[in-house]
């Protein structure tokens, strides 16, 4: 670390790195807002053909997460630390700890990789989730379900996202197959719930505590998978403001620096509950890069290197779809003969079904996307 950095630090200065840990397109989008800005990115990866390795300074290739060399000479060759994913493993996550300059904190970002720490900080700080509880067996997994009106889904504690190890339970049968599909791993169960719609805010939280944050989102998903966001929402004003209060209270909560995402549902009667934490950049705020004067990207990097957090209101209406295994490359020239549309590729190699490959987001005039709140601010 070159620059002493705390609380009250003075801004890093041009030409100052940012340490990244993790390669892939979260991590590619903020390398290249950083540049926009005079930083340098210096990539932590155990795979030096992550997307972000095509436009990042330097990157330091990580052997195992117990390499507390190569974790220690990375941390001295940067400036800040900061994250693009939470599935990280716990010992890489220990050693990183004790860096200084971690933004948000490693602490912070083990807290929301583990769902059952997640949620028992929500309900805290008095953040509303829906009904959960730790299980092991298939006993507690159907008892859980009955408790909870007939239908849950069981996740895994860690290393679960974009419908990775969840299971839909239904009835005593799917219990007893989810905790064997599942063995050996610390699970949770959650009520399902006749949700009206999901949605999420994405916010920066400066050092000095001040937050800017963008416009509430909708956000359509399908086999567990974000497949579309649309801005405005179409919810009402309060239930906007819900979600922003909560939004608010969780960065707050966890004294975070950085950008975030909190996903929430929303239910018929408008009250809002916490499903998600998001210690990074979201899928969800994707279309900020093309609606916004500055970026979820652009914000974060404003945020940890304490720069002024930029004016977060859109400039016009959005939907942003990712583009998804084979099926979404196969759109990529259809999408750059679209009027007003904005393509984005990743840079990976292999098009996986399932995997985000790139995202593109549609512009309409504002106002004409529907009648949600614009809810761009700095709290």
């Amino acid at each position: 670390m070159r620059w002493a950095m705390t609380r009250a630090s003075s801004p890093l200065p041009r030409g100052a790195v940012i340490g990244m840990v993790g390669g892939g397109q979260l991590g590619r989008m903020t390398s290249m807002a950083a540049a926009r800005l005079g930083y340098r990115t210096h990539i932590l990866s155990d795979n030096p053909d992550d997307p972000a390795m095509d436009v990042a300074w330097r990157h330091t290739r990580l052997s195992s997460a117990e390499d507390a060399a190569a974790i220690a000479a990375f941390a001295a060759a940067v400036d800040v630390i900061t994250f693009e994913t939470e599935n990280l493993p716990l010992p890489l996550l220990a050693l990183l700890e004790a860096q200084p300059h971690c933004r948000p904190s490693a602490a912070v970002v083990r807290l929301c990789g583990d769902r059952a720490e997640e949620k028992r900080f929500l309900q805290a700080i008095g953040v509303p989730t829906a009904p959960w509880a730790p299980v092991a067996t298939a006993e507690e997994i159907e008892a859980f379900r009955r408790q909870a009106g007939g239908r849950a889904i069981v996740k895994t504690c860690r290393s679960g996202y974009d419908g990775k190890g969840q299971m839909r339970v239904a009835d005593a049968t799917a219990a007893a197959r989810a905790a064997e599909a599942l063995a050996g791993k610390a699970l949770i169960a959650e009520a399902v719930l006749d949700f009206t719609c999901e949605v999420s805010v994405v916010l920066a939280r400066d050092v000095a505590g001040r937050i800017a944050a963008f416009d509430v989102t909708h956000n359509l998903h399908r086999e567990g998978i974000l497949r579309e966001s649309r801005v405005p929402a179409p919810i009402a004003p309060e239930v906007a403001a819900r979600a922003l209060a909560a939004a608010r209270r969780v960065a707050e909560g966890l004294d975070y620096v950085g950008i975030m995402a909190l996903e929430m549902f929303v239910m018929p009667d408008g009250a809002v509950l916490a499903n998600e934490i998001a210690p990074r950049p979201h899928n969800s705020g994707h279309w900020t890069m093309d609606a916004c004067a500055a970026s979820q990207f652009e914000q974060h990097v404003r945020a940890i290197c304490g720069l002024p957090l930029a004016d977060p209101t859109r400039h016009a209406d959005a939907v942003m779809e990712n583009l998804i295994g084979p099926e979404g490359a196969a759109r990529w020239e259809e999408l750059l003969a679209k009027p007003r549309c904005v393509p984005h590729w990743y840079g990976k190699a292999e098009a996986r079904p399932g995997r985000k490959l790139g995202h593109a987001t549609t512009l309409a005039p504002f106002g004409t996307g529907g009648h949600g709140p614009r809810g761009g601010s700095m709290l």
